[in-house]
């Protein structure tokens, strides 16, 4: 269709242009991914009614993939739907389809099925990469065409890539590559443009001519410095932050993040003041502020889709992506957000009228659970096809396992009538193994931290380690990040073989019923180590959110109604909740609870709903 539209860099006035008339964006970014689909609507209204005209979106292709040419837009994952409703609500779109996005999810985006081939070069001009990008791509971007501002849609600007300066391969045929198929898919009239760090190294990585350059900073950053560093590679066009932090993320094991609301607005106050756009994440242009807040929404990792860094040592990351944003997890207004739209108010107009307030949150109270059974004695259902065979362990992806657990059993190759040492090589618990002797368990080995134990048994004792997938490396040179046990176990000094290994698919069983409507199975309750509890509870006629706590639990997984809610860990914290969206529950019938702990229920496993979340065992501020 012809060209209805424009939107245009303009180096002569350090600026954009829409439709040929000097333009100003302040933007926030909110994942489609990290929210249930029933609030979208809420939580971008509450972005319009901030003074934001426009958002921006990363989509995860591994969301999207979860097989070589297998695709899913359906329910929570129908991107054009969401695009659509951004439309309707007269939001701008700044879209970033990676195809990596980084954004602390699972491998950053990219599939899990790409480490199928070992060998394979990431983000970069690997044929066997390129291959994989230019299919998705074709399937992708032309959903995208219609909706560009060009074509009278809503998306006025396109990243390539995400921060690939930071990479290690600074491979610029790659990027070519990439600029090709998205002209080839876009058409030449969409703005096309790049994000990275300050750094000048990063710059000259991740930048290429006829991709924009912009930049990503935080409160705190000397903004005339950040802003030097864009011009030496973008001497001319307006100034952008496609990235100011609004809050950080959080790690298991550590103190929740957070940034004050007074720090974020005077940063925010400051970039504007200099005429720059900005995306809580921002961009600067001349004759006024583009602005691009990360995150104003963050939402929450359900499922296994959290991703993990790398700094020194492997780091997860929480359920929880509150992000201290001015947004709560939730989609609520926080103290933030108001401060935000205070200075936003400064510098254009924010629509009139009450912000939409707080969705409603109810404490369901406490709910009692009772074990079902024993992880390893229904591996059955978990794995009806039967094990895999091998003399050494197998990764996850070599035996085509993307996500959750895989257990590996072998057997004590002699007596061991006083304490040997089971270990695994550096780097080979990939990431947390909880390990089972004759089903008793002995404890967890862990990536990074514990690789030993001591075991005591007799020939022909069975040994069975349940491998935890916590999460692919997200950032940096690390994110080929395989799964599994990546090395052989050894007793002592001699290497264990002869391995059966379960790929188990706990979600398929669930998702089907399983165990809600399976015949009870007798279980040793006091036995720690993993096992499956289930409960159900009814809710007084309504379904709103909630929040649940897991008091005296260890660490495991959460599904209610076949949903899976994430990863719990209140022993290792900051996270002691999680949330559950109203939109999870049912109203005037059974809601069922699945729980599969890993290390050891309380002796009375209950579980608590509260109407408001708890991180580092205090009541969050964002509440």
């Amino acid at each position: 269709s012809p060209l209805t539209h424009s939107f245009q860099l303009d180096y002569k006035e350090d600026c954009f242009r829409k439709d040929g008339v000097p333009f100003r964006y302040i933007s926030g970014s909110i994942h489609y991914a990290r929210v249930r689909r029933p609030a979208w609507r809420d939580h971008l209204l509450k972005m319009w009614m901030s003074g934001l005209s426009t958002v921006q979106v990363y989509v995860p292709w591994n969301y999207h993939e979860p097989l070589p040419g297998v695709y899913d837009f359906a329910g929570d994952r129908d991107v054009e739907a969401f695009l659509d409703l951004t439309a309707e609500l007269g939001l701008l779109v700044i879209l970033r389809p990676g195809p990596y996005i980084c954004a602390e999810w699972e491998m950053g985006g990219l599939p899990a099925w790409l480490l199928w081939k070992p060998d394979i070069i990431l983000r970069s001009s690997d044929p066997a990469y390129l291959a994989a990008v230019d299919s998705w791509l074709h399937v992708l971007l032309p959903k995208i065409k219609p909706r560009l501002y060009q074509y009278g849609g809503n998306i006025i600007s396109v990243q390539v890539e995400n921060e690939y300066g930071s990479y290690y391969a600074c491979d610029y045929g790659y990027l070519r590559h990439l600029l090709g198929s998205f002209r080839a898919l876009l058409g030449s009239e969409v703005l096309l443009f790049t994000t990275d760090s300050t750094r000048v190294q990063e710059l000259r990585c991740g930048t290429l001519q006829g991709l924009y350059a912009t930049i990503d900073f935080g409160p705190g950053s000397n903004v005339t410095e950040a802003f030097g560093a864009q011009r030496k590679v973008e001497p001319k066009g307006p100034l952008v932050n496609s990235e100011y932090y609004t809050g950080w993320l959080d790690y298991w094991g550590e103190a929740h993040a957070s940034i004050s609301s007074a720090q974020v607005a005077q940063g925010l106050e400051d970039i504007l003041q200099l005429k720059a756009s900005v995306n809580m994440q921002v961009v600067i242009r001349g004759g006024g502020v583009d602005a691009l807040l990360y995150m104003f929404h963050g939402g929450t990792n359900f499922a296994y889709w959290s991703g993990a860094d790398f700094k020194d040592q492997y780091k997860p990351v929480t359920t929880s992506y509150d992000y201290d944003a001015p947004l709560s997890e939730a989609g609520d207004p926080t103290e933030k957000l108001f401060a935000i739209r205070t200075v936003i108010s400064k510098f254009q107009p924010v629509p009139v009228g009450p912000m939409p307030p707080a969705t409603p949150k109810y404490a369901y109270g406490w709910v009692t659970l009772q074990k079902y059974a024993d992880l390893l004695d229904v591996l059955d259902v978990l794995c009806p096809s039967g094990p895999i065979q091998s003399q050494f362990p197998l990764t996850f992806e070599t035996i085509k396992q993307a996500h959750g657990f895989v257990v590996y059993r072998t057997q004590l190759p002699r007596d061991v009538p006083y304490r040997a040492v089971l270990g695994a090589p550096p780097h080979s618990i990939c990431d947390r193994g909880y390990v089972m002797l004759q089903k008793e368990y002995l404890g967890t080995l862990e990536r990074d931290r514990q690789t030993v134990l001591p075991v005591m048994g007799r020939a022909g004792d069975t040994l069975d380690v349940l491998l935890e997938n916590m999460g692919r490396i997200s950032f940096g040179a690390n994110i080929s990040d395989f799964k599994g046990l990546l090395g052989n176990l050894s007793l002592d000094s001699s290497h264990l073989s002869n391995w059966l290994i379960y790929p188990l698919a706990i979600d398929t069983a669930i998702q089907q019923g399983w165990p809600h409507a399976a015949q009870m199975k007798t279980s040793n309750g006091g036995r720690a180590g993993p096992a499956f509890y289930t409960g159900t509870f009814v809710t007084p006629g309504i379904a709103w959110d909630t929040f649940v706590k897991f008091p005296g639990w260890s660490k495991g997984q959460l599904w209610i109604n076949g949903f899976n809610l994430g990863r719990y860990w209140p022993r290792r914290g900051p996270q002691q909740t999680l949330f559950v969206p109203g939109s999870v529950l049912h109203v005037g019938r059974p809601n069922n609870i699945t729980v599969l702990e890993l290390e050891g229920a309380p002796t009375t496993p209950l579980l608590l709903f509260l109407d408001r979340p708890l991180l580092n065992k205090t009541l969050s501020h964002s509440t």
